[in-house]
């Protein structure tokens, strides 16, 4: 007889070790099983050499407030995703308090998060957007300077050697962090796996099938062995990064029709010398290239792994058809529907400029590389960084009325109108934002639960249904506390 437990997650990430958290502290009697195809957890985009680790509160990112066609600068998008990640911190901050996570600086540190320009336009950009964030409570703090004294104080490696008469400016937000998602997300399954809950690694889930009684039956194959199996679930989430795409169609639910994927991978360059490591403590973001994605944004990040800090530059776009790093080369056209075609090729017509983007990059030497990295740091040496290869990233493409198909940049979740399978497709800035998506979901799927379960959720998100940013004292208040437990810069 085959076994039915409630909930069955799919994919070992922050996003599963994030929601089965939750639902593990509002439902401790449901039985919970978790799969991983690989043989460790978090080994895909939340590991910390496959992202950036920014820690996504639009305090340097660029992308998040565009200037309008007029002049204008909107911060909506950046204060919603600064309210995002504060439920993050909370949630962090309290499983910190509780023990549940370990000592703060295992997953998280504080580094000041920065945004360096050149040129008289950027420079006229980036102090339009200062004078509208400093407006903001969440973004309270915010510095601006076009005085190579003070950048060179907030980071020297930026203003050593640096052209004569070049225009530049730079914003600095203190209290910036690193995330080490890897970390946050091996802790978090380690409190589900002490708690009860099974963390099956080195089960590959191969189908999804609805029952006539409601449930899903999830089909795996052991990798050892090929050893197949299967469960009965009352509830699925697929949390497998770009494998999302796969399961959600083998689902057969409608509403993932119309959605494809397209696979950007990335490298970066990285120094581990104490004398060059020494000199640069901050996530500094640029513009992007024209015909760039918004992921590609060229950064230089001071990053926090196992106690070693690192720099690291880039990313440097590459291509592979696989939808993760451990994916199969066949993953690009595997997808393909007849549903989701004409939607795909709409994106490739439309998108000319990111191919071209995409085949420059290909084509650059390690010293292209380190040329691109010498406009953040000119005394930058060849011999310092080496190139490692980061993870891949699955931008959502889709339907869309007007014209066909567009390409997404972000996460998106995909649920059953039933709300018995849920999936997340997307990217950036997804596992900084992941208490807040999971938070949605638990509204969307389960929406005879939640009222009950708003009070448990309080206690782990104070502020949760407030939007601190029309509050200064709260936002205040909420960021010094969470500061405070996590032992970051207020």
């Amino acid at each position: 007889m085959t076994e039915t437990v409630d909930v069955v997650l799919i994919g070992g990430g922050i996003m599963s070790a994030t929601l089965g958290t939750l639902l593990h502290e509002l439902q401790p009697d449901w039985k919970i099983v978790a799969y991983e195809r690989l043989s460790d957890l978090g080994q895909e985009s939340s590991s910390p050499w496959n992202n950036a680790g920014t820690g996504h509160a639009a305090l340097c990112e660029l992308n998040y407030m565009p200037m309008a066609s007029d002049g204008t600068l909107d911060p909506a998008k950046a204060v919603s995703i600064n309210e995002q990640f504060q439920q993050s911190r909370q949630f962090w901050s309290t499983f910190t308090d509780r023990g549940v996570l370990g000592e703060p600086k295992s997953f998280i540190n504080s580094t000041p998060h920065m945004t360096f320009v050149r040129g008289e336009k950027d420079v006229a950009f980036l102090k339009a957007r200062y004078e509208v964030l400093k407006k903001q409570p969440l973004f309270a703090g915010i510095e601006y300077s076009e005085d190579s004294r003070v950048i060179n104080k907030w980071a020297p490696l930026l203003m050593q050697k640096r052209r004569k008469g070049e225009p530049f400016a730079a914003t600095r937000v203190p209290s910036g962090t690193d995330v080490d998602f890897g970390s946050l997300t091996h802790q978090l399954f380690d409190h589900l796996a002490d708690s009860g809950v099974e963390v099956r690694t080195g089960h590959d889930v191969k189908s999804l099938k609805r029952q006539k009684d409601g449930t899903w039956l999830v089909k795996y194959r052991h990798s050892i062995g090929r050893t197949p199996g299967q469960v009965k679930a009352r509830f699925v989430f697929v949390g497998a990064g770009g494998w999302a795409l796969k399961l959600l169609q083998r689902s057969g639910i409608p509403e993932i029709k119309g959605y494809g994927v397209f696979p950007i991978g990335g490298q970066f360059l990285k120094t581990s010398n104490p004398a060059v490591v020494a000199q640069h403590n901050a996530k500094v973001y640029s513009q992007a290239s024209v015909g760039a994605p918004p992921m590609s944004v060229p950064h230089l990040d001071a990053r926090v792994v196992d106690g070693e800090t690192s720099l690291l530059f880039g990313p440097f776009a590459t291509f592979s058809p696989k939808f993760l790093k451990n994916g199969s080369m066949f993953d690009i056209v595997g997808q393909v529907r007849p549903h989701n075609l004409w939607p795909m090729l709409r994106v490739a017509f439309a998108n000319p400029d990111l191919i071209t983007y995409l085949v420059s990059e290909l084509v650059k030497t390690h010293g292209k590389k380190v040329d691109s990295l010498r406009t953040f740091v000119p005394t930058a040496k060849d011999e310092d960084w080496t190139l490692i290869q980061a993870g891949q990233r699955a931008q959502v493409m889709k339907k869309d009325a007007e014209k066909g198909g567009i390409l997404q940049f972000g996460t998106e979740v995909i649920a059953s109108a039933d709300g018995t399978i849920a999936g997340l497709l997307g990217a950036s800035p997804g596992a900084s934002t992941a208490v807040p998506i999971m938070l949605g979901l638990l509204k969307r799927c389960f929406p005879e639960q939640y009222a009950g379960w708003e009070p448990a959720l309080r206690e782990l998100i104070p502020t949760m249904g407030e939007t601190l940013n029309d509050d200064a004292d709260a936002a205040a208040q909420s960021m010094a506390e969470t500061a405070s437990v996590l032992s970051l810069t207020a």
